[in-house]
């Protein structure tokens, strides 16, 4: 995409059906439901698409184990429906991005036996709750094929683990590839601009002015709906609809680390479900690395959060009591933070206990917000956003088309596809590269045309 050209097409414009505030993984998919049924979509992100949360997520699509234990243990309906509604969006997910994404083996360790029947049959819900859009089923995975998987679990005491399914993405890849798959059907997409002004005809919202970050350059876009999509920063618009809105989300930070080669990736993840506060742990492979998250706590808004320490002790102390040789910061190669729009209710204690939904809400004068949800959920998000305001403004819009709509890269990839490049190409030297993009973590690096460029990542 040429950004100049994109951004005179917008400047040409008189008006378009929305106007989306936010390039993360809710205004992408927005972009791409509105403009696969017909409507004329402008996206503006005022950073890099996915820079913000949707860039610095655990990397797993999933329904939610920890929310399926609260809703047992509470009996809580809107938690349980929450899960089965992620493990099939889980579903689609991976199967219109396969190139991107790919089912993930986790074990959940036992240290007693008195864990087994317990966590068992939770997974085991897991799976029905999936039914036929399940990975795997799940099940009871004895002392030496938990440790062929996680090598460097701390052996004495271990008894073997359960183990289930869920899946691994590509966070960023997939966010610019929606927004890619939006462009293809006929949505601008454009970023470093900021949404610095509602404007409005009498009270009701007719558009924004947008602020070029890159030049300072401003300019009005006129629009039929302006769409919420900032994640965190939701609030911060909705007060420039009505400074006197109360707030819609409560803001917590996750801290992902990464450790070097010492620690090599395990062959299946590790769910790590007791823990001081109640909250599960994953170490993953990633990259050829193990990565490592992630934390809970309330935090406050600012466009680049920083990594604290104590969340650093806070993993690694959760690391120490699993892992043989514990992992000190010195094995730390990389670490991040990102900050998650959590739907606030009074009611929770603390974020972990914050239903992980999300809402719509439209204002008196006609903004649209969406907030909460989770990158698994991302396409019902944009559905029922669409769906929303198709409905109010009575837009002439097709059916959601999302449910069997590749995204921008799945098209003809097919799996081990690398294994026909190697074939057709003369191998010259052996590289480690991004399994994300071949399919597989050792390949043969091969130098062609400018057609085809294999190169080390």
């Amino acid at each position: 995409m040429n950004r100049t050209e994109i951004l005179n097409q917008i400047k040409q414009l008189s008006r378009c059906d929305l106007l989306v505030v936010g390039g993360g993984a809710t205004g992408c998919g927005i972009a791409l439901d509105a403009a696969s049924r017909g409507l004329s979509v402008v996206l503006v992100e005022q950073n890099d698409f996915a820079e913000g949360t949707s860039g610095r997520s655990s990397k797993l699509v999933h329904g939610g184990v920890r929310y399926l234990e609260m809703a047992v243990k509470h009996f809580d309906r809107d938690q349980y429906q929450l899960v089965k509604e992620g493990l099939h969006e889980r579903y689609y997910f991976l199967r219109n991005a396969p190139h991107l994404c790919h089912p993930l083996p986790l074990i959940s360790p036992l240290y007693r036996w008195s864990q087994l029947p317990y966590v068992w049959i939770g997974l085991k819900l897991y799976d029905l709750l999936a039914g036929q859009h399940g990975l795997g089923p799940s099940g009871y995975a004895d002392y030496q094929r938990t440790l062929e998987e996680v090598p460097l679990l701390q052996k004495e005491g271990l008894k073997g683990g359960i183990r289930y399914y869920d899946g691994q993405f590509n966070d960023s890849r997939m966010a610019l590839s929606l927004a890619l798959c939006a462009a293809s059907h006929g949505a601008l997409i454009i970023n470093h601009m900021e949404a610095v002004e509602l404007l409005k005809q009498g009270n009701k919202i007719s558009g924004a002015l947008l602020k070029d970050r890159l030049s300072g350059e401003q300019f009005a876009l006129p629009a039929a709906a302006v769409v919420n999509a900032t994640g965190p920063f939701s609030d911060q618009l909705r007060q420039l609809d009505d400074p006197q809105v109360h707030p819609l989300l409560a803001v917590s930070s996750g801290v992902h680390l990464v450790l070097d080669a010492g620690y090599p990736p395990p062959k299946a993840g590790l769910l790590l479900s007791e823990t001081e506060d109640q909250r599960v742990l994953f170490l993953l492979p990633w990259q050829g690395r193990c990565l490592v998250g992630t934390t809970d706590q309330a935090a406050e808004l600012r466009e680049h959060p920083q990594v604290v320490e104590e969340d650093i002790d806070y993993l690694l102390r959760h690391l120490s009591q699993v892992l043989d040789p514990a992992p000190t910061r010195e094995n730390i190669t990389a670490v991040w933070c990102g900050l998650r729009p959590l739907v606030h209710d009074p009611r929770a204690h603390d974020s972990a206990r914050v239903l992980r939904d999300f809402v719509i809400e439209e204002s008196s004068s006609g903004l649209f917000t969406i907030a909460g949800g989770k990158w698994t959920s991302y396409r019902r998000m944009a559905e029922k956003l669409v769906d929303k305001v198709v409905a109010n403004l009575n837009l002439n819009a097709a059916a959601c088309l999302s449910k069997d709509l590749p995204v921008h890269g799945a098209q003809g990839w097919q799996p081990g596809g690398w294994q026909q490049l190697v074939t057709d190409f003369p191998a010259i030297q052996e590289v480690e590269i991004n399994p994300f993009i071949l399919g597989s973590r050792r390949v043969k690096s091969v130098a062609v045309d400018a057609r085809l460029r294999v190169t080390k990542q």
